[in-house]
């Protein structure tokens, strides 16, 4: 992940209510692997990483909501964007 959106960060942020800043998200993203993203495990850990960057909890049924989707989804960037922007609705 070369540049993270600007809109999508905006959005973020707004959400969490506080501001992160892209080399936070950058950091989290660069242990991020095609394995990761189909370990559940792993990826629990990173939905955890995220959430608590962010100091949002999320809920068991909204962890196993994104745990499919991200396995669902693979490591395609226009995908794992349009899966963010899927959880910033919530």
């Amino acid at each position: 992940m070369d540049k993270f959106p600007k809109d999508l960060l905006g959005a973020v942020n707004k959400k969490a209510g506080k501001n992160i800043s892209e080399n936070s998200i950058k950091k989290i993203a660069s242990n991020i692997t095609p394995n990761t993203m189909q370990s559940e495990a792993q990826i629990r850990q990173l939905i955890k990483q995220v959430s608590t960057m962010a100091n949002v909890p999320v809920s068991d049924d909204t962890v196993k909501e994104i745990v499919g989707a991200v396995k669902k989804s693979g490591m395609n960037l226009n995908s794992l964007e349009s899966l963010v922007k899927m959880m910033i609705k919530k």
